[in-house]
């Protein structure tokens, strides 16, 4: 029922983020950071391609996308935050 493309870019994307931490973690990460950082720009990009595929694909309009964060309950403003009635 997935779309393959999806399946792909989201590959794509858990790869790139396992090399960035892994550069991150890496020992070399002390001295030099160019690294971790190209492979932080690899995996924006791979996050990038998956969203922009994903607002356009159908099969993600169908059923909802996991990798998108659930919204958060609206709390109740505290009364000492509220404006005062004239």
């Amino acid at each position: 029922m997935g779309c393959s493309v999806c399946r792909n870019l989201e590959e794509a994307y858990e790869a790139a983020f396992c090399e960035y931490v892994e550069a991150r973690s890496s020992a070399g990460y002390r001295m030099s950071t160019k690294l971790a950082g190209q492979k932080n720009v690899e995996m924006e990009r791979a996050r990038y391609e998956l969203e922009e595929h994903r607002t356009m694909c159908v099969s993600t309009v169908r059923q909802p996308v996991l990798l998108q964060p659930a919204l958060l309950p609206q709390r109740e403003m505290p009364a000492s935050l509220r404006p005062m009635a004239a």
